[in-house]
C-alpha cells in the first residue's frame, strides 16, 4: 500500500524523532543511502538507477530542511550520476563512506589519496578467488577506492559468500584493510572509515538539532548507531529500514528501526509525505496514520 500520509514510528524515540524533525525541520539533517534505499537493488550494480521520483522528492525536500545528504559505498560521483541527483539543491554525497565528498555547490568531488592496500589486494583478488573456486558467478567491482565481491549471480551464492568470508578477511588484514559485508557482497577497504563516522562527522559540521536516516544494509547498522548515539547527546533521530519489495528486510537493521518501509518506493513515498507536512511544502498530508 502506497504511503500517502506519514506513518507512525512503532518506537517513542522514533516519535520524538519525527516531531523534532516536523517543529525543526530548519535544524534537521535527512540523510539517505543509495543502493536499496533510494536505488533498487539489481543483480548488476552498474544497472542500478535510483527510483524515478527519488530525485524530485528530494529535490522537494531540500529546501524545507536543514540539509539532505547521502551517504553511501559508492563512489560518491557514481552515486550522483545513477540518482540524477544533481538537481538537488544543496545536496551533499559523502561516498565510498565518507572518504569522498560531492556537494551540489560546486559538483566536485573531494577525497585524499587512496589506501596503498587497496592497489595490493586489487592485483591479488583474482588470483585468490581462483584458488578458493569462487567460480565465474563471482565477480569483482572496483570502486577505485574498495573493491566490493559479489555472489549474487553464483549458483549457490550464500555458500560462495560464506566460503570467501573468512580468507578474504585474511588477504584484507594482510594489506591493511577490513572487510564490510553487505548482502551477497563482501566489501574490502580501508579501516576507520564508516558510514557512521560519515554521518557523525556532518551532524557535527551541521550542528544538526534532529536527524532522520533511512537505510537497508549491514552497512548502514554503523549510521543508526550514530543516530542512537546522538539521541543519548540530546539530538533527536528517526531510524527507516528500506525493506526490499518481494523479500525481507535485512533482520538486523528491520529490529532496530523505527519504521519499516517497502525499498525505494516506500522511502520515496516517505519522503513526498514528509514533504506535505513541512512548513512551506504542498497542502495535503494533513494526518499520521498508522504504520504499514
Amino acid at each position: 500500500m502506497a504511503i500517502t500520509e506519514l506513518p507512525e514510528p512503532v518506537t517513542a524515540a522514533g516519535r520524538e524523532g519525527l516531531a523534532a524533525l516536523l517543529a525543526d525541520p530548519g535544524g534537521a539533517v535527512a540523510a539517505f543511502d543509495f543502493d536499496g534505499t533510494l536505488a533498487p537493488i539489481v543483480p548488476d550494480p552498474a544497472a542500478a538507477r535510483a527510483h524515478p521520483r527519488a530525485a524530485a522528492a528530494l529535490a522537494a525536500l531540500a529546501p524545507l530542511v536543514g540539509s539532505v545528504v547521502v551517504v553511501t559505498g559508492r563512489p560518491a560521483a557514481l552515486a550522483v550520476e545513477y540518482g540524477g541527483l544533481a538537481r538537488v539543491p544543496g545536496l551533499v554525497v559523502l561516498g565510498q563512506y565518507g572518504v569522498e565528498r560531492w556537494d551540489a555547490g560546486s559538483g566536485e568531488v573531494r577525497a585524499p589519496a587512496p589506501h596503498p592496500g587497496v592497489a595490493e589486494v586489487r592485483a591479488l583478488l583474482p588470483g585468490r578467488l581462483a584458488e578458493l573456486g569462487a567460480g565465474a558467478g563471482t565477480w569483482v567491482e572496483d570502486k577505485g577506492r574498495a573493491l566490493a565481491v559479489h555472489t549474487r549471480r553464483a549458483d549457490a551464492p550464500e555458500e560462495v559468500l560464506e566460503l570467501l568470508r573468512e580468507p578474504l578477511a585474511a588477504l584484507a588484514a594482510e594489506h591493511g584493510l577490513m572487510v564490510e559485508p553487505g548482502r551477497l557482497v563482501l566489501e574490502l577497504r580501508p579501516p576507520g572509515v564508516d558510514k557512521g563516522a560519515a554521518l557523525s562527522g556532518f551532524l557535527r559540521e551541521r550542528a544538526a538539532r534532529g536527524v532522520l536516516y533511512a537505510g537497508d544494509d549491514l552497512g548502514d547498522l554503523a549510521a543508526f548507531a550514530a543516530v542512537e548515539k546522538g539521541r543519548t547527546e540530546g539530538v533527536p533521530g528517526l531510524l527507516v529500514c528500506s525493506g526490499a519489495v518481494g523479500d525481507a528486510p535485512v533482520r538486523d537493521l528491520a529490529d532496530r528501526a523505527d519504521l519499516v518501509v517497502p525499498g525505494p518506493a516506500g522511502v520515496v513515498e516517505l519522503v513526498e509525505a514528509l514533504v506535505r507536512r513541512l512548513p512551506g511544502g504542498p497542502p495535503g498530508g494533513a494526518g499520521i496514520s498508522p504504520a504499514r
